[in-house]
């Protein structure tokens, strides 16, 4: 909910405090509360319930869709990010117990479950201590606008229940601070928590009190991660369970380390990018950009940077990229060291070379971007792609050269083989050259929806020997303003032979204007 509000907050649609908000998700019977706000909260509104139940209980709640695939993405970010404090840090996302722990009167998180784990073992005297160490994690975190529950335990199990139901910052004093907690605690899912209810074991303290044995032939086919027994283990610490974080990102960087200083880095420079080819390569990687950095013997630092229009690794043409560009570098009295690194890579496999020998014409558009990018910048350069519209004008948009469309998903062919996605009818003709804005013109004609006889434009007058027609096109409802005119499109040649694009800006009587007008928009090779 904190990072909903941190984006409408951003576009400027921020709802007020006192204003019930909810983001619903998916359900077995319809969306349900996936998350809410305070005022939601204290109107009675419930995560995991049903949203036609609580707009009858609150109708005020203003809902909107959840976003769990960025959540947990954002999360990821956040786990990557909280290594200052200890080098073990790992997302926790469970949920399933979202129902029976969320809410206030059960002390649950508005989240649903969402948290980190950390292990701060040998790293909390680095802050100083334990004590001093949650409250910097609480400061850092408020200053990216998220409240947190914080715990700190012997196990990961027993942090988990605390956190989500014990007080907002619990220390660990001793197993007698998890007998009160219910037994939801133990990440057990609705289901098993619902049967331990009815068995009357709504605590953890009744849970561990009953004879072993009983409760293992009671769930002796329950899976792992749902059976009491092994959660209150790995809670009190009988079972272990590690924290095992994802690993890092891979660091692609070379190094020419020089017996004396040189003012000319160019003659080291395609070794480097050999070596650094050579680590994309094992790693079944492409470079998207790159750094050059050189140490001057003062101390002073120079970097170059490049970058890729698709991910490469082709010494000869990361050579070339930084070819051009080395002269930038002021080498003052000399530098000794030259690194190269990647600081974006992605994925990029072995390919198919041609069998008939040819050459793979989509690398080579892009590596003539890539050099002409290089040459004059990345400002210059643009591609036009098709855009979600019928509208002549709208119809095609200018972006990053290679970058796909913006509502097209990225090509899983190359572009020279993927055909373009368009919305004009194949049989439609377009002129190639088209005025921006279309040139009003005057026009003699027949009957007034019929074709033009002659018009004149740019104090040149033209009569119409053949001409096509009409194409009817409407306006964008969802765009357009109220009362925009439809066009009607006819193509015309003179007697000249010159072709010509014009349309007539609404009809005679349709209401939404006085007599049509008439545009030049195009002009035909």
């Amino acid at each position: 909910m904190e990072r909903w509000q941190k984006t409408q907050e951003r576009m400027g649609n921020a709802p007020p405090d006192d204003l019930p908000q909810a983001l619903v998700g998916d359900g077995a019977h319809g969306p349900v509360i996936a998350a809410t706000n305070r005022a939601a909260q204290l109107a009675g509104v419930a995560m995991g319930a049903r949203v036609a139940d609580m707009r009858a209980l609150c109708p005020g709640l203003r809902v909107d869709f959840a976003d769990p695939q960025g959540d947990r993405a954002a999360l990821q970010s956040l786990a990557l990010w909280a290594r200052r404090w200890c080098p073990w840090t790992v997302a926790d996302h469970w949920t399933a117990c979202t129902a029976a722990a969320g809410g206030p009167e059960s002390g649950g998180p508005e989240s649903g479950g969402l948290g980190l784990i950390l292990d701060t073992t040998g790293a909390d005297h680095l802050w100083g201590g334990e004590v001093a160490m949650l409250q910097g994690i609480e400061a850092a975190l408020s200053m990216l606008g998220l409240s947190a529950r914080l715990a700190l335990a012997p196990t990961w199990g027993a942090a988990w229940a605390l956190a989500r139901f014990g007080p907002v910052r619990s220390l660990w004093r001793g197993p007698a601070d998890l007998a009160p907690l219910p037994v939801a605690a133990l990440r057990l899912d609705e289901a098993t928590v619902l049967l331990l209810k009815r068995l009357g074991l709504r605590s953890i303290g009744l849970l561990a009190d009953l004879p072993r044995l009983s409760l293992a032939r009671r769930f002796a086919r329950a899976a792992p991660d749902q059976n009491p027994l092994i959660r209150l283990d790995q809670l009190t610490g009988h079972l272990p369970e590690p924290v095992s974080p994802p690993d890092a990102p891979p660091v692609f960087r070379t190094d020419a380390r020089l017996p004396e200083p040189i003012f000319d880095p160019t003659h080291h420079l395609p070794a480097l990018c050999e070596a650094i080819c050579d680590q994309l390569a094992r790693a079944h990687q492409g470079a998207r950009r790159l750094r050059l950095t050189v140490y001057r013997t003062d101390g002073q630092i120079s970097r170059i940077e490049a970058a890729c229009a698709t991910p490469g690794r082709d010494p000869a043409h990361l050579v070339f990229l930084f070819r051009d560009r080395l002269d930038k570098i002021d080498p003052g009295f000399g530098f000794d060291l030259i690194s190269l690194e990647v600081p974006m890579a992605e994925p990029l496999g072995t390919q198919q070379v041609d069998l008939a020998g040819g050459t793979d014409a989509t690398l080579e558009l892009s590596h003539l971007v890539d050099r002409l990018t290089a040459r004059f910048g990345r400002a210059a350069l643009a591609q036009i792609q098709p855009a979600a519209s019928h509208i002549p004008e709208r119809a095609e948009t200018l972006a990053a050269p290679l970058a796909p469309a913006p509502w097209c998903p990225a090509p899983l062919v190359p572009a020279a083989v993927m055909p373009a996605p368009t919305l004009i009818p194949a049989s439609a003709e377009r002129p190639q050259r088209l005025l921006t804005p279309a040139e009003e013109v005057s026009v003699l004609y027949a009957v007034p929806e019929g074709p033009p006889a002659q018009f004149q434009w740019r104090r040149r007058s033209y009569r119409v020997a053949r001409y096509q027609g009409p194409e009817r096109i409407a306006p964008e409802w969802w765009q357009d303003r109220a009362g925009t005119r439809l066009r009607d499109y006819f193509k015309v040649e003179d007697e000249a032979g010159h072709r010509f694009w014009l349309y007539r800006e609404g009809v005679q009587g349709d209401g939404r204007g006085s007599t049509p007008r008439w545009f030049l928009h195009g002009i035909f090779a």
